[in-house]
């Protein structure tokens, strides 16, 4: 997928440069930087599933990505300075082989200087304001356009971001002097967070440049990014159990985790700032206003049953008000909210009505350092899903439907673990590695923990281990799937610590995700590239250009192979067309069916339009005519479905602000609205799972292994 581990920084500089002094620092790479891009270099091109040489049609293709990944919307760079650095373009792989990264630092110098420039450039032109009667628009994506080639052309470019920029805002019904002051502030903390950031920012942006250059799914992992990834795959850490965020240079409790020290003290609450923290009750206190927010939370996470001390400005106290001291014994965090969980929805059937258990499985975890050491309690997705199963049971629900959508994988034992609660022992997944050898992973435990009418949710954001799964249960014949096309990952990734390659005694050189093996489907197929295709279709308003396999240039091909020798434990191939011809005979008669599409329509529209009108009278009859269809919208169907359309038309109208720049009550309350909105994909799923239980109970079409 999309590498989120450049989001940090691009957020930090691009699009609507929205994150939390002075000019940014030069900055030159540190020698384990350099030792660490070598051995990197050395790892991928012997082990790589793909063995791409390091030569100067590798350099360029490094140098390019690096270039998109800063600027990927073509809004700092001019072309003049790509022309600066042309020699250097196919001599790059020779520099990380020489221990020598100077050149992909003075190119982000460069650009830090060119975001400076350009900030600098936007709060000028608030002093001027703008003619919103002139006729002109904004190209809503710059990525496929050229590189400006005069600073004039992107002043001009940059003009009209500012104008959209102001006139989102005089639209949501500020006067002038508030948006001054709201998009003054905004490039300021642009300016500010950009002096925060530091060589291993500018380091893991270029060795991911050169990573995915070998294929999408290929990243470098600095340190503090290590963790990260090491937190998610476990769903734990140790610390205080808050959601921080940054705000106007300080550290803000977000929310507060249940169970944890910062909730249990009941000192704690959503809007207190952290303004310093000491080690242990009698440490130094250390102040942390205008911090990075992870270099902040590096200081407050710490070793189970160890002490942090905070020094809290509350939520309610000014700037100059009262402090307070707080004490907190860090412990175990699990991360519940990215854990599995369950729901019932009921189903009406005629007179009666159909209970159908949803399992919302986030991503695949699994704690592996704990089931190393023999930890009976350890962590895994498979293991949380057969306890929601065996609890839906008692709950007598007539099926279950598993929610896999923005899914994009984990654990792949986790993938043959979970298929395994569905289907009784065999193949699940099929590797094959670059030497060509194939391994088949296999559930091996006898018997099933849900027997009964199955669903698979899935959407463009499902991938790997999400595909692993419905695809076996596809060809299983064990469960319809229901969705959109998924994202088409076919791809195996292994995690390489270079620290322990080099005998590190401490983490300094970070880690390698390498994609190792593809893998293939028990029927022989691949989901790379083509992703999983749902029995029953759902609409999506992804573009599939911009999202998913298909739109990386580098992506593997697709491939097949000899199917594995399993046994279908159904054949639902008879019932599919009687729920296509449900599920549209449904979806005609609902309301919010005919709005979502209508509003995918609108949608595709714009993005084909790929303008943005900047003159005021033409914005205002859009949002006018937008906000018209809206409170019709309001005004049809009974009282739920009119209070639906209320909560979503008030959690999509656009304000013109930030997240950031909202307070964090409203931003909240924000959130709160747009997760209690319908879910009506998820909804129609239900009653095609629904409809499933019925056509099954009507025929004897699903031949599957009984529960032991």
């Amino acid at each position: 997928m999309k590498n989120k581990l450049l989001s940090m920084l691009l957020a930090w500089a691009l699009a609507a440069l929205n994150t939390a002094q002075a000019a940014a620092p030069q900055l030159v790479p540190l020698r384990q930087e350099s030792q660490a891009a070598y051995l990197s270099a050395e790892i991928l091109s012997r082990y790589h599933y793909r063995h791409v040489p390091i030569d100067a049609a590798l350099s360029a293709q490094v140098f390019d990505n690096y270039l998109k990944a800063l600027d990927s919307e073509k809004l700092f760079f001019l072309q003049a300075d790509l022309d600066r650095y042309a020699d250097a373009r196919t001599k790059l792989g020779d520099a990380i082989l020489g221990e020598d990264v100077s050149i992909p630092f003075a190119i982000f110098n460069l650009y830090q200087q060119r975001v400076s420039e350009r900030i600098d450039y936007a709060r000028s032109l608030l002093k001027k304001g703008f003619d919103f009667k002139a006729n002109e628009s904004y190209p809503l994506s710059r990525k496929d356009a050229p590189w400006p080639k005069s600073a004039d052309e992107l002043n001009d470019l940059w003009r009209k971001r500012v104008k959209n920029e102001w006139l989102r805002l005089k639209l949501a019904g500020k006067d002038d002097a508030a948006i001054v002051a709201t998009l003054d502030k905004r490039y300021q903390t642009a300016l500010n967070s950009q002096s925060k950031i530091k060589s291993d920012d500018a380091f893991q942006a270029f060795m991911n440049a050169y990573a995915m250059t070998l294929d999408p799914h290929t990243n470098y992992f600095g340190v503090r990014a290590s963790e990260e990834f090491d937190i998610s795959m476990k769903l734990s850490l140790f610390g205080i159990g808050a959601v921080l965020t940054e705000k106007d240079e300080y550290t803000m409790i977000r929310e507060l985790v249940a169970g944890g020290p910062a909730a249990l003290s009941g000192q704690l609450k959503p809007g207190d700032r952290i303004v310093g923290v000491a080690q242990g009750e009698q440490g130094a206190m250390v102040d942390i206003v205008g911090w990075r927010l992870d270099d902040a939370v590096g200081l407050i996470r710490g070793p189970e049953d160890t002490a942090v001390t905070l020094d809290i400005l509350p939520a309610e106290a000014g700037a100059d008000g009262k402090h307070k001291i707080i004490s907190l014994v860090r412990k175990k965090i699990s991360l519940d909210k990215l854990a599995a969980r369950k729901s019932i929805i009921e189903v009406k059937d005629g007179a009666g009505a159909r209970r159908i258990g949803v399992i919302t499985l986030p991503e695949f975890y699994l704690d592996v350092a704990a089931r190393q050491r023999g930890d009976k309690d350890y962590r895994s997705a498979s293991r949380d899903v057969a306890r929601l199963l065996e609890e839906l049971k008692k709950e007598k629900v007539d099926g279950v439907l598993m929610d896999l959508r923005n899914d994009g994988g984990g654990s792949l034992t986790e993938a043959v673990d979970l298929t395994g609660l569905f289907i009784d022992q065999g193949p699940v997944v099929q590797q094959r590695d670059a030497k060509g050898n194939v391994r088949v992973e296999r559930d091996t435990h006898p018997g099933v923990a849900w027997d009964g009418p199955l669903g698979v949710l899935i959407n463009r954001g499902s991938a790997s281990a999400s595909e692993i799964f419905a695809a076996a249960i596809q060809d299983y014949g064990r469960g319809v799937l229901i969705g959109e096309q998924s994202f088409g990952k076919g791809t195996v990734q292994t995690v390489v610590n270079l620290d322990e390659i080099a005998k590190n005694g401490k983490p300094t050189f970070g880690e390698l995700k390498m994609t190792i093996a593809e893998f293939f489907r028990v029927n022989g197929g691949s989901t790379q590239l083509r992703g999983v295709t749902p029995d029953v279709g759902l609409p999506s308003i992804t573009d599939v250009s911009e999202f998913g396999e298909s739109s990386f240039d580098n992506a593997l091909p697709w491939t097949q192979m000899a199917p594995a020798d399993y046994a279908r434990a159904g054949d639902l191939s008879g019932i599919v067309p009687l729920l296509n011809a449900s599920h549209e005979k449904r979806i005609k008669r609902d309301r919010e069916f005919q709005y979502l599409q209508e509003d995918i329509a609108e949608f595709e529209k714009l993005r084909r339009k790929n303008l943005i009108s900047l003159n005021e009278a033409d914005r205002r009859k859009d949002r006018e005519a937008r906000e018209a269809r809206e409170k019709a919208r309001e005004a049809t169907g009974n009282e739920a479905d009119r209070a639906a359309a209320k909560a979503r038309n008030k959690a999509l109208q656009d304000d013109g602000m930030l997240a950031s720049e909202r307070n964090l009550s409203a931003e909240l309350a924000l959130e709160k609205r747009s997760k209690g909105a319908k879910d009506i994909l998820l909804t129609e799923a239900a009653h095609v799972v629904s409809d499933e239980v019925g056509l099954l109970k009507a025929t004897s079409g699903l031949r599957h292994a009984q529960a032991h």
